[in-house]
């Protein structure tokens, strides 16, 4: 392992300017007054999220949530946004059941502003509005995701201005390790998984298949002359990661994965229109640890998304995303420094664009770091330049202190610049705008945290202003040349709250809470975001009993808007109940059970496309080792 220097044991949360954020502090610090002494976390794991650098969690200068493997494997889930649904400040929203279109909504932010990698590959899109494809990335080859909130344009450059998501596939281990899970569940769901890891010598590796089906559910509930039937899917992915030891401080790894698609969605009226996808990444890691304190990491990585849809006639959509990262860090008495070089190509193959089927560009990034720990005092810097083949220069910056002001108490202030250049499709499609600006963010924080043994607390405060947010506008006169619509640079958006969480024991049970107070609105009419909720929540528990392993959680939300027209909040609120149990079969077997929203309840997450109401999962999973 890298040694970890002085400077890296400080944690964050984040600083506002004192007389708009007065109230709310106040009540931040209030609130923590009132849950400090019944909570929880474990703030040792080990993270990179934060600034690209190893980290531990309680040394981190950032608002970071950690799902590690074991909570991944008890959730019992189907899809990794079931799983990320309960990390504070996120919410989703879903047409239909798994494999059809989903948003992440970070802090109250679009899709599109949250940066996502997995093994430290650049998962995004050129088509639309961009952003990660949430619904092909699987769930069965995730051993640990990292969830990073707030402005880090400075540390990953143009997307993340809402915040990060590092996904981690499973690495090898000594010997040899194989496991296979089949599992079924309603609408007909059925999913089987099966691979192996292991390492000997300098060598590790690791493999994994999966399969899934479903016959599916109604997804299409509203509209004249609705087609119904059962929109199911289909879902098929593999993944590989090898790593080889090269010698005592020098390491290289290697990790490909795959996914196909093909799920139901009934966009129109009459007809069982289907989305087919795939999605295929690459990425080859070569680190090496000079010395003790100078450590150099060189990356390249290549991410191929397309998209195909039938709903009466073929559209098809494809980017190609390249990646080639050089990261340096020196670390001596004085502090952390670190220097990177970054550079990004982005393709984007779509008959829909003017001039051509294919359109690129690219990005070179240089962005340095500094951080540095005296006392109970923490401070981080980072500063980046990226400079684009279209826009030309764009800087970023984050400043980030931490002051541990108590035993186990923790006051954190940061302030952060990003941006998002729009996609080649929202510049050159026939509904785009070649004159489009760059979209800018401002984001500050407060943050209180506090932690001791099992227990542990955190409040956050947050303002993020978005400038010239990207708009997708129709109606008369708005896109004279364009009569269905186009993307212009009208809006103005302010994403602002609180988020409170916390984890503690009560004899045999365990306890996780979050609940976020967010405001995410358009600045000029103070309208709030479609399809985002003001409040949200969720309160877990886990126990052991006789041999099971029972969790139960309770998810709400709040009524949302599911578009800008709307007089009303046509979504309504909710509350769903979800069980899970695992037990132990026998030596090498484990059961996992799961039914999700328990009560049944009637809900939705977009106008005229239903959920899936109750269901039942039952898998079997075997592990000799």
């Amino acid at each position: 392992m890298f040694p970890m220097n002085v400077f890296e044991q400080r944690r964050q949360r984040a600083w506002m300017p004192a007389m708009a954020w007065r109230p709310v502090s106040l009540a931040v610090v209030c609130l923590a007054g009132l849950v400090a002494p019944a909570a929880a976390a474990a703030l040792d794991e080990v993270v990179v999220s934060a600034t690209r650098s190893e980290q531990r969690l309680s040394d981190v200068l950032a608002d970071v949530t950690v799902l590690d493997g074991d909570v991944l494997e008890r959730s019992g889930a189907l899809a990794l946004e079931d799983v990320l649904a309960k990390v504070p400040g996120i919410q989703i929203s879903r047409h239909g059941g798994p494999g059809t279109d989903t948003d992440l909504f970070l802090r109250g932010a679009n899709k599109q502003h949250t940066a996502v990698y997995v093994d430290g590959i650049r998962i995004d899109a050129q088509n639309g509005s961009g952003g990660a494809p949430w619904e092909s990335l699987s769930l069965e080859s995730i051993e640990r995701v990292e969830v990073l909130r707030g402005a880090a344009g400075a540390v990953y450059g143009s997307d993340a201005m809402a915040g990060a998501v590092q996904i981690f596939t499973r690495r090898g281990e000594p010997g040899f390790n194989p496991y296979v899970s089949v599992g079924a569940g309603t609408h007909g769901t059925q999913k089987s998984t099966a691979g192996f890891s292991g390492g000997q010598g300098a060598w590790d590796y690791a493999l994994g298949l999966s399969y899934a089906d479903s016959e599916g559910f109604d997804a299409k509930t509203g509209g004249p002359k609705r087609n119904v039937d059962k929109d199911g899917y289909v879902r098929k992915s593999a993944n590989a990661r090898v790593g080889l030891q090269l010698s005592a401080s020098q390491r290289l790894d290697f990790t490909a994965l795959t996914s196909d698609s093909n799920a139901g969605y009934d966009s129109r009226a009459q007809g069982d229109d289907r989305t087919i996808r795939s999605l295929d990444a690459y990425g080859l890691n070569w680190q090496s640890d000079w010395t003790p304190d100078v450590r150099t990491r060189v990356a390249v990585s290549q991410s191929r998304q397309s998209w195909d849809t039938w709903d009466g006639k073929h559209y098809h959509a494809e980017t190609l995303l390249r990646n080639y990262l050089v990261h340096n860090e020196w670390r001596s008495r004085v502090g952390t420094f670190s220097v990177l070089a970054e550079r990004r190509e982005d393709t984007l193959e779509n008959s829909s664009l003017l001039g051509g089927d294919e359109r690129s560009r690219d990005q070179n990034a240089l962005g340095l770091g500094y951080g540095v720990y005296w006392q109970q005092h923490a401070v981080q810097l980072n500063l980046r330049h990226d400079r684009d083949s279209d826009f030309g220069g764009k800087s970023t910056a984050t400043l980030a202190y931490g002051w541990d002001f108590a035993p186990h108490w923790k006051a954190t202030a940061s302030v952060g610049t990003g941006f998002k250049v729009p996609t080649l499709f929202q510049r050159f499609s026939k509904n785009g705008d070649a004159s489009l600006k760059p979209e800018e963010s401002r984001n500050m924080e407060l943050g209180l945290r506090w932690g001791n043994k099992d227990r542990a607390f955190s409040a956050t405060a947050y303002r993020n202003r978005i400038e010239n947010l990207v708009s997708y506008e129709q109606g008369s006169g708005t896109c004279p040349a364009v009569a269905q619509g186009c993307y212009l640079n009208v809006a103005e958006a302010q994403l602002e709250g609180i988020t409170l969480a916390g984890n503690w024991r009560t004899g045999i049970v365990k306890w996780y809470a979050s609940v976020d107070f967010q405001n995410p609105h358009d600045v000029e009419n103070g309208r709030l975001l479609k399809r985002r909720s003001k409040r949200f929540a969720t309160l877990g528990a886990e126990t052991s009993l006789a041999g099971w392993t029972l969790g139960t959680e309770v998810q709400a939300a709040s009524r949302r808007f599911n578009d800008d027209k709307e007089t009303v909040k046509s979504l309504g609120g909710y509350t769903l109940v979800n069980l899970s149990a695992s037990r132990q079969l026998a030596k090498d077997f484990t059961l996992t059970a799961r039914i999700d929203n328990a009560l049944d309840r009637d809900y939705t997450l977009a106008k005229d496309y239903a959920t899936a109401g109750r269901t039942l999962w039952l898998g079997v999973k075997w592990m000799p080792w």
